[in-house]
């Protein structure tokens, strides 16, 4: 099964490259497992409205926000195992 990552950024935003950068890190080490999509909350207003945003970065997994800020490599690494393992 693959997890569905998508970032919710903004170009103004100080924290999004950390965000991305966590990521892109995470994507790396589990390649096959995961999808990732950036998305600049300027350019798709309404998925982040869609998604009740109100802050930014944001770090949504199977359509869940789970983070508000930038997490730590491995508290999405462990909530991205948890979902996998939920949908085992």
């Amino acid at each position: 099964m693959v997890v569905k990552i998508e970032v919710f950024t903004s170009p103004s935003c100080p924290y999004c490259p950390m965000a991305i950068e966590v990521v892109d890190a995470v994507k790396k080490e589990m390649q096959d497992d995961i999808e990732v999509e950036k998305i600049d909350i300027m350019q798709d207003r309404e998925k982040a409205i869609e998604y009740g945003l109100m802050a930014v970065p944001a770090v949504a997994i199977n359509g869940v926000v789970k983070f508000v800020g930038a997490p730590e490599k491995t508290e999405l690494k462990n909530a991205i195992e948890e979902e996998m393992q939920q949908a085992s």
